[in-house]
């Protein structure tokens, strides 16, 4: 069998990437619905349960939290013991919360069981370590690019769910065997898991790769020193970390501040979900073309300048002036209102710019820690979707604190604007420290 950097793979080996390929995305975009579904579910279980914009928060935190924790250590258990294995037994055992949700009678229980479902955002880990280990190094990029578009799994419950919602009855189904209303939506990935799981089991390569097989743990966490590492943490706060919370907030930032139905509030929150999913090949590419820096320089760009709009709060700006006979004279000077179109567009470019900066952390892991995408890519990934976790809480207590929903979007853009400064100063400390002939080799080294 070839080595996974070989440059010429026999046709055996090209028809089991491929393979690996097809079956991690899908299984990812499965595993990424489910672990961000409350994001639509929760508008109708606050409903149900008569839950504050708080205790719904938490919903999403918890599962995003559980989707985070595990990053490093399942992408080392990928590295040694196989994605097929892995992530077959990842998809059978998200099944069995999600099950349970469908039956929930209270708020503590449905807690337990939304961080217990979010072990499902642990995928991503698996998915990037199986993919990277089974291309050959100049098709990685593309491969993770593809992998990593599962995302748009985030927008699947968004489409689906507002329909299912009121189409099946509230008494459900073939005599309440498939439950109805907002509960036959985890019932119905309950079932699509255990499908997902037993296809992985039974179609990917069974001979899989394992490059962490017999490597000592300490070796395999060597990398995790590298500071290096940690920066592309931060940035993937800000382009994924973020990109989870504002994609569970928004239905309901629509549907609060804007007055919309559920149904049209999901629709325009997935045209925020599909440029942050679906361009990430898009942001590989821009990376290998231009260079990482120069491409997470862009993203981080884009992004601010949308965000720095978005914080700006509904309203007057009036100027009280004295007028002639000493009598105040009130002048408006400005009125600042972000309709649902405006907003939605600049909503769309922050999509853009997070698929872009995605891609271009992404890119060098495998390319500067090739034995140890595994546990390089799961740390990265862990400080992204705790970012998420923090995040999400984090936004309802700024509305609760300030009154403003706009909030939302100061909470992104500061951080945004932290990560952006820290990326400058290192690019210009290194800079200071090359000789002026060597600047353009710093781009290798963001």
């Amino acid at each position: 069998m070839t080595t996974p950097h070989s440059s010429a793979p026999t046709p055996a080996d090209a028809s089991a990437s491929r393979r690996v390929l097809i079956l991690s995305t899908v299984a990812f975009t499965l595993m990424f619905a489910v672990w961000l579904m409350f994001g639509i579910l929760g508008l109708p279980i606050r409903q149900e349960f008569g839950l504050s914009d708080v205790q719904l928060s938490w919903l999403s935190a918890v599962a995003v939290l559980n989707g985070s924790l595990w990053r490093l250590p399942t992408g080392i258990i990928t590295d040694r013991l196989g994605g097929r294995r892995v992530m077959g037994a990842m998809l059978l055992l998200t099944a069995v919360p999600a099950f349970l949700i469908a039956h929930v009678q209270s708020y503590p229980a449905l807690l337990g069981l939304a961080f217990l479902v979010g072990f499902a955002g642990n995928s991503f880990s698996v998915g990037v370590a199986w993919n990277s280990i089974w291309f050959p190094r100049e098709r990685q990029g593309a491969a993770l690019g593809v992998f990593g578009a599962g995302n748009v799994g985030a927008s699947v419950t968004k489409f689906i769910g507002p329909a299912m919602i009121v189409a099946i009855p509230a008494a459900g189904l073939l005599g309440g065997f498939i439950p109805g209303g907002w509960r036959a939506i985890p019932f119905l990935y309950g079932v699509l898991l255990v499908l997902m799981g037993l296809a992985v089991l039974i179609f990917a390569p069974h001979q899989d790769r394992t490059p962490g097989q017999g490597r000592p743990l300490q070796e395999m966490l060597a990398p995790l020193r590298d500071a290096r590492v940690w920066r592309f943490g931060l940035y993937y706060v800000v382009f994924f970390g973020s990109y989870v919370a504002l994609a569970a907030w928004m239905p309901k930032y629509y549907v609060d501040v804007f007055g919309l139905p559920l149904y049209q509030a999901a629709l325009l929150t997935a045209l925020f979900i599909f440029p942050a999913s679906l361009l990430r090949p898009l942001g590989g590419y821009l990376a290998d073309r231009y260079g990482a820096r120069v491409a997470t320089y862009g993203a981080f760009g884009l992004m601010a300048a949308a965000l720095l709009v978005m914080s700006m709060p509904s309203g007057h700006i009036v100027l009280y002036l004295p007028g002639a006979d000493g009598a105040t004279v009130t002048r408006d000077v400005m009125h600042f209102t972000l309709g649902v179109w405006p907003f939605t567009a600049l909503l769309f470019v922050v999509g853009v710019a997070m698929g872009i900066g995605k891609a271009s952390v992404y890119k060098h892991i495998p390319e500067y820690f090739p034995r140890d995408v595994g546990a390089v890519g799961g740390l990265v990934g862990m400080l992204g979707g705790l970012g998420g976790f923090f995040l999400t809480p984090l936004f309802a207590y700024a509305k609760s604190a300030t009154g403003f929903p706009q909030s939302t979007f100061i909470v992104v853009l500061l951080i945004t604007l932290v990560a952006l400064a820290w990326m400058h100063l290192s690019i210009m400390r290194m800079m200071n420290r090359a000789a002026p002939h060597l600047q353009d080799r710093i781009e290798a080294h963001p």
